[in-house]
């Protein structure tokens, strides 16, 4: 490439990434749900950890990586970008196969989290007295990557009308839909629901959008901060949330669908490395890979926005991952509460 246009392109680049720093501007964005993604891209750009505590372990026989990002101050949710809160991720790169017997393993896994959650923001051991567990399956049932909320409700066994002991743990569950099909907030809908049949906890299910590939339906992400329905595709509404509901409320969200934009610069890192080893290549993504990561996705944003939108990638087979995931998590979720 003409050293000219090199020192065109990197002074753009430039002046577009000062002005998304200085606020002028709210384009950028490196789309992801997940936590522990935003602690990777927080490490990749050098940020500290101040006011960030991360604990990492795995499960060996089942294959089950585990790491627990707990934001403790205001401080902490700046450098990865999400509420202050805790945030447990399960990856599980075989849960897009169909051995029953792993996914017995990730739903066994997921239900323990989810109790030691659950027993943590209600503040009581949940063996000695039961409650009442309101589950919402968010997204819309026709869209196939946004239907794992509604798909794993339909695997859960209600049990609120079913004759229970006062220790055991109820369980309702409601499909809200999404405002385009009901002209109502999710969050509008839900408050009702909460002032007639008094809750003690919302367990709500959402698709979302993850930053790499590889993590598209292998990754579980359960968190004590809420939800906000519609951020997986930067369609912000009104947060679930202990503030916005007046209850705990706990987030289960699988992955489904990554950005394009986040796909192409992928790519192009790759490329770049393996032309960086070849003599007679070497020099081809020098200007490119002389940009810092916020520089490189802008302008592949530049690229891909004025014909392609926002646009966002979902695997072939996601059809069959959702329904199987639906049953995985409904399951965990039977395993955290029977016989509480």
């Amino acid at each position: 490439m003409d050293m000219k246009i090199r020192k065109r392109v990197r002074r753009k680049n430039r002046q577009a990434a000062g002005k998304i720093r200085s606020g002028r501007t709210g384009r950028f964005e490196i789309r992801t749900d997940l936590a522990l993604e935003g602690r990777e891209n927080a490490s990749k750009e050098g940020k500290g950890e101040e006011g960030v505590e991360v604990r990492e372990w795995r499960d060996q026989a089942g294959g089950i990586s585990l790491t627990e990002v707990k934001i403790k101050n205001n401080r902490g949710a700046r450098t990865i970008g999400k509420p202050v809160g805790t945030y447990v991720t399960l990856e599980a790169g075989k849960l897009a196969e169909k051995d029953e017997g792993y996914h017995q393993d990730v739903a066994e896994e997921l239900g323990a989290q989810i109790r030691r959650l659950a027993s943590e923001v209600l503040k009581e051991n949940l063996g000695k007295t039961g409650i009442h567990v309101l589950v919402v399956g968010l997204g819309n049932p026709y869209v196939t990557p946004d239907s794992l909320g509604p798909r794993t409700l339909g695997n859960i066994q209600v049990t609120r009308r079913m004759e229970h002991s006062r220790e055991m743990t109820v369980i309702s569950g409601i499909v809200p839909g999404v405002m385009a099909q009901t002209g109502m907030e999710t969050a509008e809908i839900l408050k009702g629901i909460i002032g007639e049949t008094k809750p003690d906890l919302v367990l709500a299910i959402d698709a979302l959008a993850a930053r790499s590939v590889r993590r598209l339906g292998t990754t579980i992400q359960l968190t004590n901060t809420g939800i906000h329905p519609g951020s997986g595709v930067g369609n912000h509404r009104h947060g679930l949330t202990r503030e916005s509901l007046g209850i705990p409320v706990l987030a289960i969200g699988v992955p489904t669908v990554v950005g394009a934009a986040a796909i192409a610069q992928d790519t192009v890192s790759a490329m770049v490395k393996v032309l960086e080893k070849n003599h007679a290549s070497r020099g081809v993504g020098d200007w490119l890979q002389h940009m810092d990561p916020e520089e490189q996705y802008h302008l592949f944003l530049e690229l891909l926005e004025p014909d392609l939108g926002q646009l966002y990638v979902t695997p072939p087979d996601i059809d069959e991952r959702v329904k199987t995931l639906s049953f995985t998590i409904s399951e965990g979720i039977h395993q955290a509460f029977s016989g509480i």
